[in-house]
């Protein structure tokens, strides 16, 4: 019988973030075989995309009462486990309506193990007493460049797409067990109802979650149209600007455990917001993309500590269980997500793309506004938010 290396419990929570990122952005790169394969238009593809999005938000409420039942391991294995099930059949399926079906179930995967690993992550920070989340999610966007790379590197020797996702099953497989020994059997014990909605504190976390993953949506979809179409950069350039937004972010995180504990959780939000607002700035008013591209440098920067914090931030109110508050808080920034596209898109439909951004701008200044309101330097918050 082979016996697995026993790791500790933060090694195991960041192998979990890496892998999370790591197959959210292999996903990425089969999208146009996916197309290609059922032969779907932008429309039915959009739906298609919605399906992920659909079963990761219809998983995410249920996640804190199933790691109070069950504990972090059991649901971040089975939650990897639909994973890893339907990743190669993302690359194989021809017919729409299947895809769509499979999307679901890996949807439904993603949105566990996102709020799972979330959990897992404020109870081993709670118990270590020292800052460890923005290294968690550091792992998370290091995953995304990793799954995204080997992907596109394996299919450019000319691997087959469906044998390439297939090794990166396998990749996460190997991942897998070895986090399996340091991710924890127990979670919060249950306190109230299963799920409810976000209030005090937890709303206010909740919405500069969203407002983040909304700007961060809005980078990933929208940064390369807008330096071809508004900056006239050359279109096989136009993915510079999410690489440069991408890899600030991914340093940022890396380091931003230090960064927390040296300035406090309050200089780092309302920083890393006003910073990603003045990027936004460079990139909507000064009519030069290479500026620009230092603008998704700053907003990427920026970002990168603000949703760590929230996070640690969550774990230490009290104004709702934590088995309930951290799913709630997970699902209003995956709203912004799914949302941040479709708004942008409609902005830009009515007004410009410009204004767009400025929107997107608006929406950091108010982060930094409403961080005051956080009691984000409190050890304990929960004296504050009763």
């Amino acid at each position: 019988m082979v016996q697995l290396p026993i790791i500790s419990s933060s090694l195991a929570t960041r192998l979990t973030f890496f892998i999370a990122g790591f197959v959210t952005a292999t996903w990425a790169v089969i999208v146009p075989y996916a197309r290609a394969n059922t032969g779907v238009n932008e429309a039915t593809l959009g739906t298609l995309l919605l399906c992920l999005g659909v079963g990761a938000l219809i998983a995410m409420p249920l996640t804190g009462s199933l790691t109070t039942r069950f504990g972090c391991r059991r649901v971040i294995v089975a939650a990897l486990a639909l994973v890893m099930l339907s990743t190669p059949l993302l690359a194989a399926i021809s017919h729409p309506v299947l895809l769509g079906l499979v999307l679901l179930v890996f949807g439904i995967g993603v949105g566990v193990t996102d709020c799972a690993m979330n959990i897992q992550a404020i109870l081993v920070e709670k118990a270590s007493q020292a800052p460890l989340m923005s290294g968690f999610h550091g792992m998370y966007s290091f995953g995304g460049i990793a799954g995204a790379g080997l992907m596109t590197l394996l299919l450019t020797v000319g691997i087959n797409v469906i044998v390439a996702t297939m090794l990166i099953t396998l990749t996460v497989i190997v991942l897998t067990a070895l986090s399996y020994p340091g991710l924890l059997t127990y979670a919060n014990p249950r306190e109230g109802a299963a799920f409810a909605m976000p209030r005090g504190i937890v709303l206010l976390l909740g919405m500069v979650c969203f407002s983040v993953f909304l700007t961060e949506g809005t980078v990933l979809d929208w940064s390369a149209v807008y330096l071809t179409q508004v900056r006239d950069m050359p279109e096989t350039l136009g993915g510079l600007g999410y690489t440069c937004f991408a890899v600030a972010m991914t340093a940022a995180r890396m380091t931003g455990d230090r960064v927390v504990a040296n300035l406090g959780r309050l200089t780092v939000v309302v920083g890393g917001a006003l910073t990603a607002a003045a990027g936004l700035a460079l990139v909507i008013f000064i009519a030069s993309w290479p500026l620009s591209l230092i603008g998704y440098i700053l907003i990427g920067a920026g970002c990168a500590n603000i949703v760590p914090v929230m996070f640690s931030a969550v774990g230490q109110q009290s104004v709702m269980p934590q088995s309930v508050a951290v799913p709630a808080m997970t699902t209003m920034g995956y709203l912004g997500v799914l949302s941040g596209p479709a708004v942008i898109g409609y902005v830009a439909h009515f007004s410009s793309l410009t204004l767009a951004f400025s929107f997107i701008m608006a929406l950091m200044v108010f982060v930094g506004a409403v961080s005051f309101t956080l009691n984000l330097d409190q050890r304990n918050s929960a004296r504050n938010n009763a």
